[in-house]
């Protein structure tokens, strides 16, 4: 799916020093920026979500996606300004709230959790905007301009899909759930997200899609759920 040589070689160093760099900042990092910050996990959120995950995700994607774009399916000024067809997607988002709102219902009923605080609303915020320009606008974007059969489109999703998974790996390591999301198949409900996204962005060409829509769900995840 990618020709260029030189955008295959940037891709393998890229994926090895992000992935490497994310999980030593989930799984020995985290922990030592809770103890300098007293414990504060706004202000912890303000440095880890707010400021390291910008400089580590956001910029040196859209710095790449720049560096490459006649090798993008979509263009860095395009995916921020291709005009969006609301009708087209509010399906997707009236979808979203009520599977948000029957899961809450289903597990612990519909209200808003004690723990919701500002730390989740960084969270929020940042994640959104993140791990889209990430996954979707410079990941998914750099395999999609040769897929020039609609197979080939739904390969470079599928790929993107497990990618994606794995970046929540050190958090659920660090976390303790690793097995347990496996056991429970809630792993596929990143893969099924991350399906969601990308569909989302090829359809629109547009990254402020995606991004809203993950915002929203990591909302009422946060809110209803915790």
């Amino acid at each position: 799916m990618i020709r260029n040589k030189k955008l295959i070689v940037t891709l393998v160093i890229y994926c090895i020093l992000f992935y490497g760099f994310w999980a030593v900042l989930e799984l020995l990092i985290k922990n030592q920026l809770l103890v300098l910050t007293d414990n504060n996990n706004v202000i912890m959120e303000l440095i880890r979500s707010g400021i390291i995950k910008n400089l580590v995700w956001t910029v040196p994607a859209i710095i790449l996606v720049k560096k490459f774009e006649s090798d993008m399916y979509i263009g860095l000024k395009e995916m921020f300004t291709t005009k969006i067809n609301f009708l087209q997607i509010l399906p997707i988002f009236i979808l979203c709230i009520i599977y948000c709102l029957a899961a809450a219902f289903r597990s612990v009923g519909i209200s808003i959790k004690e723990s919701f605080g500002w730390s989740q609303i960084i969270i929020v915020i940042f994640v959104g905007i993140t791990e889209e320009m990430v996954f979707r606008g410079w990941l998914l974007n750099s395999t999609l301009k040769n897929a020039d059969k609609e197979w080939k489109q739904w390969l470079a999703v599928g790929i993107n899909s497990v990618m994606f998974l794995c970046i929540h790996f050190p958090i659920w390591i660090h976390d303790g759930v690793f097995f347990t999301n496996f056991q429970s198949l809630a792993f596929m409900g990143i893969i099924i997200l991350s399906f969601i996204f990308s569909w989302l962005f090829i359809k629109t060409k547009n990254i402020l899609v995606p991004v809203a829509l993950h915002m929203l769900y990591d909302l009422l995840i946060f809110m209803l759920i915790g």
